[in-house]
């Protein structure tokens, strides 16, 4: 199973969205190298849900319920989207300043490319972050 980090404006679509809808399709990536990731997305898969803007926090995690498809919506066949299902909330949720500040994460994306809005999170990150929010 793999795990990713999605990006989201909050004013826009919250975390509080996808748990009150209970299910999402995560479109309007355009990015190629996001689109590159959310075309690796499998079923089981995690993510972290981030949000953006004034926030710039990691704030819930959610599961992938579908591998990755051509978005219906769009006639550029290019974009792809998943389906996700909120999975838990984070107990803290883990500010980028905290990530910027701890060394573990000097070479991840979220760090290096600050405006991709799909990027894996490897195993060891994903553990440090666990910790993190339940501090």
């Amino acid at each position: 199973m793999a795990k990713w980090l999605l990006k989201t404006a909050p004013d826009s679509y919250s975390w509080d969205d996808l748990v009150r809808d209970k299910k999402a399709t995560w479109d309007g990536v355009s990015n190629a190298l996001a689109l590159k990731h959310i075309r690796s997305m499998k079923k089981g898969d995690l993510a972290l849900i981030y949000h953006t803007g004034n926030e710039k926090q990691i704030v819930g995690v959610a599961q992938v319920t579908s591998d990755a498809y051509r978005n219906p919506k769009e006639p550029d066949e290019r974009l792809a989207v998943v389906d996700l299902k909120p999975k838990s909330k984070l107990k803290t949720p883990v500010t980028l300043d905290t990530i910027k500040s701890d060394p573990t994460f000097k070479q991840w994306e979220l760090v290096r490319i600050s405006r991709l809005g799909v990027m894996p999170v490897p195993d060891a990150l994903w553990a440090r972050l666990e910790k993190l929010s339940k501090v």
